[in-house]
Parts: C-alpha cells; structure tokens; sequence
C-alpha cells in the first residue's frame, strides 16, 4: 500500500513498567516511516503530551505506548477531547482489555474460553490460598506478564505466601488469581480484521514472563506454531473474535494457553493486548513478515486503519 506523505507524531515513552519496551517500539517506528518519506516527530510523553501534540499539528499520532496511561483508554480519551486522528484502539475498547477482570466479563458470556478465578486481596493470600496450588497470580491491569507469579507447592514462595517473598503482592493492593493450566503458549495477531498466525512461544527456562519477552535469546518463536490444524483455526477465529467483540482498531494480539492433552478443550485465551509491541523482538512484526508484510508496510497499514476510521466518523 502506499501512503501520501504525511506528518506523524509517534507517541512513546511515558512513565509505566513497561517505559523501555514502548520506546523501543518507538523508535523501530520513527524509522521506518522516517525511510518511506513521511516527517516524523518523535513525542516522549510527559505531563505536558496535550500541549506538545498541540503544537506539534500532526496528521496522525501513532500511539507506540504501553502499559498505563498509555494503554488503558486515558491517553485515548485525551486525544479524542482534543481531536486528534490516532492509531490502534480507542477509549472504551483500551479500558476493557487492560483489565482482565472486565475482558472476561466482556468475553466470556460470547462463548470465549478463558480461565476461571477470582480477584483477591493481597492480606487473603498471606492468609490462605485463594485456589488450588498450582494457580497464578497477576495484577488486573498490567501487560507483558508484568507481576505475574506463578504459585506451586514446590515453589518458594511459601505456605501460605510470605509478606517477605518477591512477587507482586508487594506492589499491588489486590491481584487477579486463576488456576495454572498447564501446556503451551500460543498467541495470535490481528491486523485490520484479519486475523495473521500463531506462534507457540517457548521460553528457555521459567514462564514467559517480561524478561523473557523482551531479552534475546531466552524465548524460541515457533511461526507458524506446530500444532493441529483444528488448534491453529481455533485461535485464529478467537483472536478476531475478541478483536471485534472489545471493539479494537488497527492491530491486537491475543495469548493463549493450551494444555494439548485435552485437545480443544484446552485451549484458554488468557488476554487481548490492544497495543502490541514493534520492537525487534515482537510477535506482531514477526507474523506479518512470514505473511510478506514488512515492517515499514506494518506500520503504513496501521496508519492508513486510523485514517479511515477518521473518514468514516466524519
């Protein structure tokens, strides 16, 4: 596709967890469309965002946040206040999906899979288990496995939790608990409406946690994934499925677990990531390029999905 020449704003940074993956992000962005002509501002968002993309008078904001405020519908409301043409999803879809309490509530009752649980506050899990050993624990909303532990009885974090152990009952005041399933990790991306490939990811050693995901070498990318064709198709039509029924825009990502001894079954969706990393190392840039997409024609389609959005509000 190609794209008239235009200004664009590429909004990164911020101040969440994840600050370093966003700016990597970022910059892969800047880039790419630095190299196809357009003119690019490159914006590290601070208290001040609203009036710099004031007076920076982009054409579009290319949103490469991630993590709070950046990814959780504040920046979103901000931007729409002000007017402004901006990529990937919008307010109330970015409010849902970085919840994982009200992504279920918003997908289960559509048929979606997803593991069951409840949200706990962190004083109940020094006094007891909130479910069967094993499960895990994770903040309600956070991205990249940021803070998530897995609880066994061959673990060291003890019985019951103790205050003292390292994990994220030291940052959060609750956590969202849900039983361990066991098997394989699988994710797909959705780009426009149409859903791209799996990858099974296998990290090196431990979970697929925020290291893993962002640190060369400590994660195998299997694309496409070597699973049964029935799997593959599942999450395929999952990932649209939760694409469209959160309202998301431009490109998701949606994880899943599957325990492969229960065949279909097994298969759970875990989240729907409204605002995917572009980093070198990123899952949505990878099946895009087995698929004959480029980075740089990634990033243009993305655009051109905001644009249109514009045009058709109009």
């Amino acid at each position: 596709m190609t794209l008239p020449k235009l200004h664009i704003a590429v909004l990164m940074g911020g101040w969440s967890n994840e600050r370093s993956v966003s700016l990597m992000s970022g910059e892969g962005v800047a880039k790419a469309l630095e190299e196809l002509g357009h003119k690019v501002t490159r914006i590290d968002m601070d208290r001040t965002v609203a009036q710099t993309l004031t007076e920076t008078k982009a054409d579009v904001v290319f949103n490469a946040l991630h993590g709070s405020p950046g990814e959780d519908g504040a920046v979103q409301g901000m931007m729409d206040l002000m007017g402004l043409t901006y990529t990937h999803s919008g307010m109330v879809a970015s409010v849902i999906a970085i919840d994982k309490e009200l992504t279920k509530q918003a997908l289960v009752p559509h048929g979606v899979p997803m593991p069951g649980g409840r949200i706990v506050a962190v004083e109940e899990i020094h006094e007891r288990d909130p479910l069967e050993r094993p499960y895990v624990l994770k903040p309600v909303n956070e991205g990249s496995s940021v803070g998530v532990a897995i609880v066994t009885n061959e673990g060291n974090y003890g019985n019951p939790i103790s205050r003292a152990a390292k994990g994220p009952w030291q940052e959060f005041d609750s956590l969202l608990a849900e039983p361990y399933i066991r098997g394989r990790e699988l994710t797909t991306a959705v780009l426009g409406d149409r859903a791209l490939l799996v990858t099974e990811l296998k990290p090196k050693s431990g979970f697929y946690d925020f290291d893993s995901k962002y640190t060369e070498g400590m994660t195998e990318h299997i694309c496409p994934a070597e699973i049964p064709d029935e799997i593959t198709q599942a999450c395929l039509d999952l990932a649209l499925r939760c694409h469209r029924l959160l309202g998301c825009n431009g490109c998701s990502r949606t994880d899943f677990r599957w325990d492969d001894s229960q065949g279909i079954e097994g298969l759970f969706v875990l989240e729907t990531n409204t605002q995917p990393g572009m980093t070198p190392l990123s899952l949505v840039p990878e099946q895009a390029r087995h698929l004959g997409i480029e980075y740089g024609e990634l990033v243009e389609i993305i655009i051109a999905d905001a644009l249109a959005r514009k045009e058709k509000a109009k």
